[in-house]
């Protein structure tokens, strides 16, 4: 998808990440990431900022999708679970409202043995213009 390859060309963020998008189509993305060193913070789990930050890429891969320059108005996250270094996350971006002018998405993330880590609602506004 041309709107996913011009995001990633300059994103050093998700580079950093290392980010997997295994799946995108209108309104909807999956992403993949494996927890490393780096991501943890002094208690050796993983920084809650880094689980935030994937659901906030995929939310903005799905968001985008349809070549319409999308950004966030609010994102609110939810712990279950947490996560240690070597751990696979996923996230699955479903959207639940794409208005003309707002969308509001879900972005489920699990570990490697498919068991809810977090929960992100985010709220985006489209601005009308083009990416590519």
């Amino acid at each position: 998808m041309k709107t996913l390859e011009a995001m990633l060309a300059k994103d050093r963020f998700s580079e950093w990440m290392k980010l997997n998008v295994t799946h995108i189509a209108e309104g909807t993305a999956t992403v993949e990431m494996t927890i490393r060193d780096d991501m943890l913070n002094g208690f050796g789990v993983v920084h809650g900022g880094v689980t935030f930050a994937l659901a906030d890429s995929a939310f903005a891969f799905a968001c985008n999708s349809r070549n319409n320059i999308t950004l966030a108005l609010d994102a609110q996250i939810s712990f279950m679970k947490k996560v240690g270094l070597g751990d696979v996350l996923t996230a699955q971006v479903e959207e639940l409202h794409n208005g003309r002018t707002t969308g509001v998405y879900e972005v489920k993330i699990t570990n490697q043995n498919l068991e809810l880590v977090a929960a992100f609602r985010g709220t985006a506004h489209r601005t009308g213009k083009e990416l590519v």
